[in-house]
């Protein structure tokens, strides 16, 4: 019986082992794609990476997303910690954050971890954590204009949106809409399967427009080290 055991367990070793080989190299094909994103921040603030993610890890999250329970979404708030409160008029969307306890999440955040480890290296940007949600609009849902971070903040440096909506149709709604500083929109951009929006958060203002179907994404944000005595931040 010991014998049978320790054969499971090695087995279960030797599982995991490979499951880690397969992620490093899945991460490691997506180098060229981490430098884009950074040469994209370098230039102009933004990245977009039309289906990008398509055809490995948006799959995986996507359902990820359909094993976890309704009753795990709750509605969104605006701000943090006790400022934080809820405003149905500016947003109506439910959210699930990410606790990196199932192999999609855990592959998402060693995704995001290695294009911190890029950012910081080229941009010096400090990158210090990374949080992440699962998003749900109804049909109807929206988020009004608004900013993921203020000037003069040290919290949120650099906004990451991933689409989980399979034949997304214009007629769908439901676009991202960013903005620039000066009001004018940049871009409206389609909520499709395994597009990737990358932006820094101080400096581009962003609304959801209402979606005609349920509407699912990837959210995160890269945060710097803002602790100071008596305060940890990030708290998460």
């Amino acid at each position: 019986m010991a014998d049978v055991i320790a054969l499971g367990a090695n087995a279960l070793e030797l599982s995991a082992d490979k499951a880690i080989k397969f992620a490093d190299q899945l991460l490691d094909s997506y180098d060229s794609v981490f430098s884009a994103i950074v040469d994209d921040i370098a230039e102009k603030g933004y990245s977009i990476r039309p289906n990008v993610l398509a055809s490995d890890i948006a799959p995986q999250l996507s359902e990820r997303l359909q094993q976890i329970s309704p009753s795990l979404f709750k509605p969104a708030g605006i701000g943090r910690e006790s400022d934080q409160h809820r405003n149905r008029f500016v947003r109506t969307d439910d959210i699930c954050w990410m606790k990196g306890d199932s192999d999609a999440e855990r592959l998402w955040l060693k995704w995001c971890e290695r294009l911190q480890t890029q950012l910081n290296r080229s941009l010096f940007l400090g990158l210090f954590s990374f949080e992440s949600h699962f998003a749900h609009y109804a049909e109807g849902d929206f988020y009004k204009k608004h900013l993921d971070a203020f000037k003069g903040n040290t919290n949120r440096v650099l906004s990451v949106v991933l689409y989980l909506n399979p034949n997304w149709l214009p007629e769908n709604g439901g676009e991202l809409v960013l903005y620039d500083q000066q009001d004018s929109v940049i871009t409206k951009l389609s909520p499709s399967f395994g597009t990737l929006v990358v932006f820094l958060s101080e400096d581009f203002p962003h609304e959801v427009l209402p979606a005609q179907r349920d509407r699912f994404s990837v959210a995160g944000w890269f945060r710097v080290n803002a602790s100071s005595a008596g305060k940890v931040d990030p708290p998460r």
